[in-house]
């Protein structure tokens, strides 16, 4: 009976250490993303980064660096952003069973520089003189959107919402309004 039971000890010591462990799926948190919704509508650079606390929510910083020079505004008829630079700290919340992916909210803050360029022409002159003038503005806003991520970490988001000014150092300058827009390629690591 000993031989047997130490036989069985044995065995199941050795099937136990024999048993691969199985491995676990690293759970990726970082995302780079690019906005390219507002560098062709725009012609503004936006890139975030958003680090995935868990599965329902993340907290991210954006960027945007508007490219359009003064001479771009004054004569071209599409959409311009009055933000010369914007910050965008953000935190989402998202509404699916997979992790930091589908329908989300999205709460935002915004420190941006809004410029905005004035022509006059001087009596007996035909030039222009262009005359430059910003504003510091801290707005708070909401958003909502969607996040589809494949399995490789590729991803894509779009999402709409609106900010509002809270405080502007140039009233003639500062929008009461600030817009946030997107359709985002990146990357998931």
């Amino acid at each position: 009976m000993k031989k047997i039971f130490l036989g069985l000890l044995l065995f199941t010591a050795f099937t136990t250490f024999a048993q691969e462990a199985i491995p676990e799926e690293k759970v990726k948190h970082s995302e780079i993303k690019v906005n390219t919704f507002n560098l062709i509508v725009f012609k503004a650079v936006d890139f975030s980064y958003e680090y995935l606390i868990d599965s329902e929510s993340s907290v991210g910083a954006s960027f945007l660096f508007n490219l359009q020079d003064r001479e771009d505004r004054e004569f071209e008829d599409g959409p311009i952003y009055n933000e010369k630079f914007a910050f965008t700290p953000y935190y989402r919340r998202y509404f699916s069973s997979k992790y930091a992916w589908g329908f989300f909210l999205e709460a935002f803050g915004m420190y941006s520089v809004q410029e905005d360029v004035y022509t006059e022409y001087l009596v007996g002159s035909n030039d222009p003189v262009y005359t430059d003038e910003t504003s510091n503005n801290l707005a708070f806003g909401m958003s909502v959107g969607g996040k589809f991520v494949s399995k490789k970490g590729f991803l894509f988001e779009v999402y709409g919402g609106v900010g509002r000014n809270l405080t502007t150092s140039n009233n003639e300058v500062g929008t009461d309004f600030v817009p946030r827009l997107g359709a985002t390629l990146g990357w998931r690591f």
